[in-house]
Protein backbone atom coordinates (compact mmCIF):
# COMPACT_ATOMS: atom_id res chain seq x y z
CA UNK A 1 0.00 0.00 0.00
CA UNK A 2 2.85 2.41 0.79
CA UNK A 3 5.03 1.72 -2.27
CA UNK A 4 2.58 3.12 -4.86
CA UNK A 5 2.14 6.28 -2.77
CA UNK A 6 5.94 6.71 -2.47
CA UNK A 7 6.35 6.03 -6.20
CA UNK A 8 3.77 8.75 -6.98
CA UNK A 9 5.58 11.22 -4.70
CA UNK A 10 8.90 10.49 -6.44
CA UNK A 11 7.40 10.85 -9.93
CA UNK A 12 5.52 14.06 -9.16
CA UNK A 13 8.51 15.56 -7.36
CA UNK A 14 10.70 14.86 -10.38
CA UNK A 15 8.14 16.46 -12.69
CA UNK A 16 7.59 19.45 -10.38
CA UNK A 17 3.85 18.80 -10.20
CA UNK A 18 3.03 20.11 -6.74
CA UNK A 19 -0.73 19.61 -7.09
CA UNK A 20 -0.28 15.95 -7.95
CA UNK A 21 2.47 15.61 -5.33
CA UNK A 22 0.09 16.75 -2.59
CA UNK A 23 -2.95 14.84 -3.92
CA UNK A 24 -2.90 12.15 -1.19
CA UNK A 25 -1.91 14.43 1.69
CA UNK A 26 -4.04 14.49 4.82
CA UNK A 27 -5.96 17.71 5.30
CA UNK A 28 -3.65 18.71 8.18
CA UNK A 29 -0.50 18.20 6.08
CA UNK A 30 -2.02 20.01 3.11
CA UNK A 31 -2.85 22.99 5.32
CA UNK A 32 0.64 23.04 6.82
CA UNK A 33 2.38 23.01 3.45
CA UNK A 34 3.04 26.45 2.06
CA UNK A 35 2.55 26.11 -1.71
CA UNK A 36 4.99 28.92 -2.45
CA UNK A 37 7.75 27.33 -0.36
CA UNK A 38 7.03 23.88 -1.81
CA UNK A 39 7.09 25.27 -5.35
CA UNK A 40 10.42 26.94 -4.61
CA UNK A 41 11.78 23.62 -3.33
CA UNK A 42 10.76 21.85 -6.53
CA UNK A 43 12.31 24.55 -8.67
CA UNK A 44 15.60 24.78 -6.79
CA UNK A 45 16.37 21.34 -5.39
CA UNK A 46 18.50 19.14 -7.61
CA UNK A 47 17.67 16.16 -5.38
CA UNK A 48 13.89 16.77 -5.36
CA UNK A 49 13.84 16.91 -9.17
CA UNK A 50 16.10 13.90 -9.77
CA UNK A 51 14.88 11.09 -7.54
CA UNK A 52 15.42 7.59 -8.86
CA UNK A 53 12.54 5.17 -9.26
CA UNK A 54 14.98 2.70 -7.67
CA UNK A 55 14.14 2.65 -3.95
CA UNK A 56 13.99 -0.01 -1.25
CA UNK A 57 11.71 -0.31 1.75
CA UNK A 58 13.88 -0.58 4.88
CA UNK A 59 11.25 -1.04 7.56
CA UNK A 60 7.96 -0.05 9.10
CA UNK A 61 7.11 1.18 12.58
CA UNK A 62 3.71 1.83 14.07
CA UNK A 63 2.93 4.68 16.41
CA UNK A 64 -0.64 5.17 17.53
CA UNK A 65 -2.89 5.58 14.51
CA UNK A 66 -0.02 5.97 12.01
CA UNK A 67 2.65 3.85 10.39
CA UNK A 68 6.01 5.15 9.21
CA UNK A 69 7.68 3.48 6.26
CA UNK A 70 11.39 4.09 5.75
CA UNK A 71 12.96 3.92 2.29
CA UNK A 72 16.47 3.88 0.86
CA UNK A 73 16.18 6.48 -1.90
CA UNK A 74 18.65 7.20 -4.68
CA UNK A 75 19.13 10.07 -7.09
CA UNK A 76 19.65 9.96 -10.83
CA UNK A 77 22.20 12.80 -10.60
CA UNK A 78 23.82 12.67 -7.15
CA UNK A 79 25.85 9.73 -5.87
CA UNK A 80 24.85 8.10 -2.61
CA UNK A 81 21.66 7.18 -0.81
CA UNK A 82 19.09 9.11 1.20
CA UNK A 83 16.60 8.07 3.84
CA UNK A 84 13.00 8.55 2.80
CA UNK A 85 10.19 8.68 5.37
CA UNK A 86 6.50 8.24 4.63
CA UNK A 87 3.90 8.54 7.41
CA UNK A 88 0.51 7.01 6.61
CA UNK A 89 -2.80 6.94 8.42
CA UNK A 90 -6.53 6.99 7.82
CA UNK A 91 -8.58 10.10 7.30
CA UNK A 92 -12.29 9.77 6.56
CA UNK A 93 -11.83 6.07 5.79
CA UNK A 94 -9.04 6.60 3.24
CA UNK A 95 -5.28 6.10 3.54
CA UNK A 96 -3.62 9.51 3.51
CA UNK A 97 -0.06 10.84 3.76
CA UNK A 98 0.57 12.60 7.10
CA UNK A 99 4.29 13.19 6.49
CA UNK A 100 6.90 12.70 3.79
CA UNK A 101 10.55 13.67 3.74
CA UNK A 102 13.99 12.78 2.46
CA UNK A 103 17.08 13.16 4.64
Amino acid sequence: MAAPLWRDLVRNSNEGKYGEFARNFSSSLALAMDQVVAGHQFANSELARNLSGDFDALGIIRRGEHVTVLYRQRSTKKPGEWLGRLVLGYENGQVRIFGASIF
